[in-house]
């Protein structure tokens, strides 16, 4: 029996025992009262098993026929065997003119061995994790890109840098798209203004994390780690976006705080955010921080040079010096100057900075090697690779090189234009005048 006979039970033993009217127990039940005496009679007769439904356990008096069942099982294996329940009911419904539900044929193609189920995937628990007890032991880096100057200007990437231990915004920079060189600029601002800390915590992005590991080179670690790692600061990739939870919640809230603040100081522009956040983020970390643990701050004092911090920043790069003193990078030939000492480097590696700003510096063992550029090589990579977070402006990059090439290719063409009537008007000074009254002497 279940819960609501079971309550039935009571309330008509006390119709019985005269402790309750019919009219008092069909109230109770929310039953009529003719159906709460033929419940009386049916008690009074068998007992309790006389409450109990009759049609429990028989098929269903709505269920289709089995001949209707034969006739769609049998349609279904002939033409539809390969088709998925939703799409054979569409097929059968057009073609055939029968109508079923799909969650009906699924089952009848169950009990026939036809379809099989799928057992759903069972969502994965993500326990929560207690904070870090030191303010600067770990920041959690993220970019979030976003419309986020609602159509002022282009979208763009904030990417945030937030303390584990306290949720303080740590740094926050507007930028194009999550580049290396946007990290790293980022970076340099966050040590100048609080210093090392133990960790940064980010996800696995192309920028901190090599997934496809060339065999030629075995790459280990991307330009953005070989910087942290000589600054000495562990970075830690997380396995989920669940784990770097404190970081995402913080892009959630500003995409719907920081949008508005903006509005409200008629920022439109990514130059006056960058000037501007430091404001909104001392307003914000007054609002929403806490109090860490422990009152010890783990950041470490930056030791090197804005020299070697100029270094550390930056792609760096080997290449073999040739006989004739060049090197190849990045499409470009560079001659070395013929020094002496240029001479004696001859066959050896040195070291290539490409700085953000676009500068290249060549070294050797720390000494700066002065050179010149011989030639930019021409060559056009179809198909090239590019990241998801990167596709917006490599297509910026594509729109801006085709509107180069097609005013270039214009101005051929109309040069060429120009030079062929220049030497048709130097062979014959009346070609234009043929040309112009030919057609009225064909008329004639």
């Amino acid at each position: 029996m279940n819960e609501k006979e079971l309550h039935r039970i009571g309330v008509i033993k006390d119709v019985c025992n005269k402790q309750l009217t019919q009219m008092a127990a069909a109230s109770i039940l929310g039953l009529t009262r003719r159906h709460t005496q033929r419940l009386v009679n049916q008690f009074r007769k068998s007992g309790e098993a006389g409450l109990v439904s009759k049609r429990r356990g028989l098929p269903s008096n709505r269920r289709f026929p089995y001949e209707f069942k034969d006739k769609v099982l049998t349609l279904v294996k002939q033409k539809y065997a390969d088709f998925k329940p939703t799409f054979a009911c569409e097929k059968l419904a057009e073609l055939h003119g029968i109508k079923l539900s799909s969650e009906t044929l699924r089952q009848w193609l169950i009990t026939e061995g036809l379809w099989r189920v799928r057992k759903r995937k069972q969502k994965k628990v993500y326990q929560p994790r207690y904070r870090r007890e030191c303010y600067g032991e770990l920041v959690q880096i993220d970019g979030s890109y976003h419309d986020w100057f609602e159509g002022r200007s282009p979208k763009c990437c904030l990417l945030v840098f937030i303390d584990d231990a306290t949720s303080q915004l740590m740094s926050l920079r507007f930028c194009e798209s999550e580049t290396t060189y946007d990290y790293m600029n980022a970076t340099r601002e966050y040590l100048d203004n609080h210093g090392k800390p133990i960790a940064f915590y980010s996800d696995k992005y192309a920028v901190f994390k090599v997934n496809s590991p060339s065999k030629k080179t075995n790459k280990q670690m991307t330009e953005y780690g070989r910087a942290l790692y000589e600054l000495n600061i562990e970075l830690i990739c997380a396995n989920s976006s669940q784990a770097k939870g404190r970081v995402e919640r913080a892009n959630r809230t500003l995409q719907d705080r920081l949008i508005k603040e903006m509005r409200l100081a008629n920022i439109n522009t990514i130059e006056e955010a960058n000037v501007w956040l430091p404001e909104f983020m001392a307003d914000f970390n007054c609002r929403f921080a806490c109090a860490a643990q422990s009152s010890q701050n783990a950041h470490r004092p930056v030791q090197e040079s804005k020299t070697e911090l100029h270094n550390i920043f930056s792609r760096q790069t080997s290449r073999k010096l040739t006989k004739a003193l060049t090197l190849q990078y990045d499409k470009v030939m560079y001659i070395i100057d013929p020094t002496d000492k240029a001479k004696r480097l001859i066959g050896k590696s040195v070291m290539i900075y490409d700085y953000p700003d676009g500068t290249i510096s060549i070294q050797y063992c720390g000494e700066e090697l002065p050179y010149s550029v011989f030639d930019k090589l021409r060559s056009v990579q179809q198909g090239a690779v590019v990241e998801n977070k990167r596709l917006g402006a490599a297509l910026a990059f594509a729109k801006e090189s085709q509107a180069e090439r097609s005013e270039t290719y214009e101005r051929t063409r109309n040069a060429k234009k120009g030079s062929r009537k220049a030497q048709a008007r130097a062979i014959n000074p009346l070609v234009e005048q043929e040309v112009k009254f030919k057609p009225s002497l064909t008329r004639e």
